[in-house]
């Protein structure tokens, strides 16, 4: 069995992005990383090439900056470095996600038990989507808490928007790719950065979905949703997290949005019915 990882990346130092720290986080258990680097101003590409690890091949990409419909050079640019994966299974990574290394074991086991099971097209992983600080994350219907981030090379696959897979029928037609449960989790880390970097991400990247900026203020959020975490963190991003105790505050006096309204109400029927409502881009194999 052979495993690709991948990912596509721009200008990942100075926006603030943990993508050294992703990256040599699933190292251990892929045959190859490929790296879809789109034009960089920073160091990030010395930095990559930095790690020393002969598995990583980068390819050189251009953006098309005249796509600003709804995130796809986002998916352009994730299938360039897909289209150029050689492995049986492809493991896909943003630039913000880690991998724990309790859960490599896990993970490598999964591919292969699956691998020669026609039923399972991709590998589903649960989520921790941090938030303000190291000790917070979100527990909400309007955060995903599952996702696949490992297909089937020989699936007929594509990403839209850069972040979910779609597979594509005999009659071209997509639908959400058939997948099995990890029982691994995905550490996620775009909200930790600082707000100046977040703020910055937002500004060279909302253009590609063709939306106004908005200033990015983290304690304007509901502050329901935040939980504390008491778990480890991946030892590879223990390094770049800020230090801190304590949980992150929200402002009190946040008025709710229509969404956040919502997502309320779907967290009272979860407790009510012992549901789970959050957005699902699978469909899980029994």
């Amino acid at each position: 069995m052979r495993v690709s990882g991948f990912t596509f990346l721009r200008n990942g130092q100075v926006l603030g992005y943990p993508f050294i720290e992703s990256i040599r986080s699933i190292l251990p258990i892929v045959d190859e990383f490929v790296i879809a680097l789109g034009p960089c101003e920073d160091e990030t590409q010395a930095m990559i090439e930095a790690i020393g690890d002969s598995k990583i091949r980068i390819i050189h990409t251009q953006w098309n900056e005249a796509m600003k419909d709804r995130g796809y050079v986002y998916g352009q640019q994730k299938m360039i470095a897909q289209f150029n994966c050689s492995g049986d299974w492809a493991f896909y990574l943003e630039a913000d996600e880690v991998v724990h290394e309790d859960d490599l074991p896990k993970i490598r086991s999964a591919m292969e038990k699956y691998l020669h099971n026609d039923a399972v097209e991709a590998l589903v992983f649960d989520y921790l989507h941090f938030y303000g600080n190291a000790r917070s994350y979100l527990w909400s219907p309007g955060w995903y808490r599952k996702a696949p981030r490992i297909i089937k090379n020989s699936v007929r696959s594509y990403a839209p928007d850069g972040l979910f897979w779609l597979v594509l029928e005999r009659n071209k037609i997509g639908r959400y790719p058939q997948a099995a449960l990890l029982g691994a989790t995905m550490y996620h880390y775009g909200w930790v950065r600082s707000e100046e970097q977040m703020n910055l991400k937002s500004e060279k990247v909302q253009r590609y979905w063709d939306k106004t900026v908005t200033k990015i203020d983290y304690t304007d959020i509901d502050g329901s949703i935040i939980r504390r975490f008491e778990g480890e963190h991946p030892a590879e991003v223990k390094p770049w997290l800020p230090e801190c105790n304590d949980i992150f505050q929200a402002n009190s006096a946040h008025s709710l949005t229509r969404k956040e309204k919502k997502h309320r109400w779907m967290l009272k029927l979860e407790r009510w019915f012992g549901l789970e409502m959050s957005k699902k881009h699978f469909k899980l194999v029994p």
